[in-house]
């Protein structure tokens, strides 16, 4: 007897679809992910700067950039004159 490949995994799609919310935070994160990357793409930012450039809470910021540290997408860059806040950069083999 063959087992057909796949099989399981779609019959888990139709009896347990995903979330209409999980699905919409993800394309938000996705869509904020690429707005990061490409804040950072010219220059590196810090949290208040890329802030005002986003036009999101600090707080997201951070969370944010955490999320793409975690998955190796951005890098510390230095500390700012103030010594405050930690610029941030696109990692040199980050993919985006």
């Amino acid at each position: 007897m063959e087992i057909e490949k796949g099989k399981t995994a779609k019959y888990l799609k139709e009896k347990r679809p995903v979330p209409k919310e999980v699905t919409e935070q993800l394309k938000s994160f996705t869509k904020t992910k690429k707005a990061m990357l490409e804040a950072l793409k010219e220059e590196h930012k810090t949290v208040p700067e890329l802030a005002i450039e986003l036009n999101m809470p600090k707080d997201e910021v951070v969370y944010q950039l955490m999320s793409l540290m975690k998955y190796g997408l951005i890098e510390p860059d230095g500390i700012d004159d103030m010594d405050e806040y930690f610029y941030y950069k696109i990692k040199e083999n980050g993919k985006n």
